[in-house]
């Protein structure tokens, strides 16, 4: 019997070689890299996309802003330029959804504080209460980080469009009149080109460990 095994040896060993070489080429086949999909209006519930734009299949991209953060600085897209960010709307007073999705971007703050290709931006939709002294306080008791995460103020109709013909996060067909009002827990994942990579709920800690998940595969986009 031990004789055997010493004419065979060799061969166990080539078989044991080529075995490992299989098992890894069946593994890496099947966890090929998959990117997140661009989310176009007409990928979209038609409850959430203002139809002006609900024909759009390609090109569709966050649009040009100029908000108001906590500390008073005017804020554009040019503060997120060739950044990954995350997306919410929000105001301070709200008791019902807002606290649990500001945890979870505090959360989400935690995860990428020393990441400097990823920022956060929240958007007040009562913009005549949240003042920039009241985000201060806000964003003083929340624990945001002023070079990772915007608080931000300002026109409430600029505010509404964005939230239904850029962000495509919420039903209402409002246009920031003053009995309009934004509720949405969505989260939006917007890529370096100011595109939608990704929708989540804001108020799900499940979806939030999606949401990090899919911040390391579009980290991987601007690797290759």
């Amino acid at each position: 019997m031990v004789s055997f095994f010493k004419n065979y040896r060799g061969f166990a060993i080539v078989f044991a070689i080529i075995s490992i070489i299989i098992v890894s080429i069946i593994y890496n086949t099947l966890n090929v890299y998959q990117p997140l999909p661009i989310y176009q209006p007409t990928m979209v519930s038609s409850e959430l996309v203002d139809s002006t734009i609900q024909y759009k299949k390609k090109y569709h991209k966050i649009a040009d802003f100029s908000l108001i953060n906590q500390n008073g600085k005017t804020i554009t897209q040019n503060d997120y330029k060739d950044k990954i960010y995350v997306a919410d709307f929000f105001f301070t007073t709200c008791q019902t959804i807002c606290p649990i999705m500001t945890d979870h971007m505090e959360q989400i703050q935690q995860e990428i504080i020393n990441d400097s290709d990823i920022m956060l931006l929240s958007h007040s939709v009562t913009p005549e209460i949240d003042t920039v002294a009241q985000l201060k306080r806000y964003a003083k008791k929340k624990g945001v980080n002023d070079s990772k995460w915007n608080l931000v103020t300002g026109d409430k109709k600029q505010i509404y469009q964005l939230a239904r013909k850029s962000y495509l996060a919420v039903k209402d067909h409002g246009d920031g009149g003053p009995f309009d009002m934004v509720h949405t827990e969505n989260f939006m994942l917007i890529d370096k080109k100011r595109q939608i990579r990704g929708f989540y709920d804001g108020t799900d800690g499940e979806d939030i460990n999606r949401l990090l998940d899919d911040i390391e595969i579009l980290k991987e986009e601007y690797q290759k």
